[in-house]
C-alpha cells in the first residue's frame, strides 16, 4: 500500500510499505485524507522541524480522518468498525508530572503521529491504512464529512492557542501569520473577540484569513497600510518568524497577552524582550492541544464555512506535488492528501 515517507531534505517518496497488524488496544484504520501541516513541510524542506531532526526515514502526517477496519482484541474500546473516525495523533504517558498536572499536551514522553521528537521516531499517519491506540479515534458527529473533519487537528491547535490568551471577549487580538493555523484562530472568531486584525505578507493568504472571518486585514511589509492598530489587547505569532513575535510585542497593551505559536526556526530567535519588563508583557507559548479535539469536531460539525479553507484535494500518488502546492502561500491555504482509491496489498 501508498506512503508518504521522508528520507531527508527534499526527499520525500511515495513507497509501497506494509499493511501494518493491530495489536491488543489499537484499531486498524483506513485514512480517507489527511493533511498536509507545516511541521509536515519543515521536515520536507529542512530535514526537521523547530529543534525535531530526522534521523531515520518516518512516515509524514498527523492529521488524518477515515474509518475503523478492525480492532486487534476484543477488549479494545472504540467506535465500532465501519464508523467515520478522526484520529488523535498524541499518546501522552499519563504519568510524568505535565500529565499529571493536566497538561498532557506538554508530556515529556509522549508519542505524536508523524514526530521525530524522540528515536525512534513515531511514524505517521499518511498511509491507506494506519495502527492506533483506540483511545484515540473520534467518531465523527453526525452532519460531519471526512473532508471538513480533516481540519480537526490543526483547528484544535488554534482553539488551543487562543485559550492560552485567556478571556478575549469583546477583545481587540491581532493574529500575525494568515497560514492554516493562523487562519483557523480566526475562524475560532478568538472566542469572542469585538475585532479581529490579521497581517501577513502574501495578499491571497489575507484573502483566506478573509474567508475565515477576519475583520481587519494588513499588509505585513507595509508600515503604512491603515489597518495597522494602533494596540490590540492580545497577539496570537502564527507566522513562525521573529519579525511576527516582533510585531506582536510593539502592538500589544501594557499588561497584555502575547501567545507565541508558530514555531521558530532551529536556535536563537531575537525578541524586544525590554517590552516584557517595561510593559509587563505576558509572553505564553501554545504548543499542540488536548481537550480541545472534541471541542474542534463540534465545531466543524456546526459551521460549513471552514469548507472554504480547504483549497486543494490531491490524490496521494501526487504527494510531492500537493507538498509543493502547500508550500505555495500564494496558491493554497490546506491541501489534504486523498488516499480513498489507493491500493491496498
Amino acid at each position: 500500500m501508498p506512503g508518504c515517507v521522508i528520507h531527508g531534505a527534499g526527499d520525500l517518496r511515495v513507497e509501497d510499505v506494509p499493511v501494518p497488524r493491530p495489536g491488543p488496544g489499537e484499531a486498524l484504520v483506513a485514512v480517507r485524507y489527511g493533511g498536509v501541516c507545516g511541521s509536515d513541510l519543515h521536515y520536507w524542506r529542512h530535514g526537521g522541524v523547530g529543534d525535531f531532526r530526522l534521523r531515520e526515514p518516518m512516515l509524514l502526517g498527523h492529521e488524518v480522518v477515515g474509518t475503523v477496519v478492525a480492532y486487534g482484541s476484543p477488549d479494545a474500546r472504540g467506535p465500532e468498525a465501519g464508523t467515520s473516525v478522526a484520529v488523535h495523533p498524541a499518546t501522552p504517558c499519563g504519568v510524568c508530572p505535565e500529565c499529571v498536572d493536566g497538561r498532557r499536551n506538554v508530556c515529556r514522553d509522549t508519542r505524536y503521529l508523524g514526530s521525530a521528537a524522540r528515536f525512534p521516531h513515531v511514524q505517521g499517519g499518511f498511509a491507506a491504512r494506519i495502527v492506533v491506540p483506540a483511545g484515540q479515534l473520534r467518531a465523527l458527529p453526525a452532519g460531519l464529512g471526512a473532508r471538513r473533519a480533516a481540519l480537526a487537528e490543526p483547528l484544535s491547535v488554534a482553539l488551543h492557542a487562543v485559550r492560552r490568551a485567556g478571556d478575549l471577549a469583546g477583545r481587540q487580538v491581532l493574529v500575525t501569520g494568515a497560514g492554516p493555523i493562523g487562519c483557523l484562530v480566526v475562524a475560532a472568531k478568538a472566542a469572542g473577540a469585538a475585532h479581529v486584525t490579521v497581517t501577513d505578507l502574501l495578499p491571497a493568504a489575507l484573502e483566506y484569513a478573509r474567508a475565515a472571518g477576519a475583520d481587519t486585514l494588513v499588509r505585513a511589509d507595509d508600515p503604512d497600510d491603515p489597518g495597522w492598530p494602533v494596540e490590540v489587547d492580545a497577539a496570537v505569532e502564527a507566522s513562525g518568524v521573529a519579525a511576527g513575535l516582533d510585531t506582536c510585542l510593539r502592538l500589544v497593551r501594557r499588561g497584555g497577552v502575547v501567545v507565541q505559536l508558530g514555531m521558530l526556526p532551529q536556535g536563537r530567535s531575537p525578541f524586544a524582550g525590554n517590552l516584557l519588563v517595561s510593559r509587563e508583557i505576558e509572553l505564553r507559548g501554545a504548543f499542540r492541544f488536548d481537550g480541545e479535539f472534541d471541542d474542534a469536531l463540534r465545531l466543524l460539525a456546526a459551521e460549513p464555512a471552514f469548507d472554504a479553507l480547504v483549497s486543494a484535494v490531491v490524490p496521494v500518488r501526487d504527494a510531492e506535488s500537493a507538498f509543493a502546492l502547500a508550500a505555495d502561500r500564494g496558491r493554497s491555504c490546506k491541501v489534504l492528501l486523498d488516499f480513498g482509491a489507493a491500493p491496498v496489498a
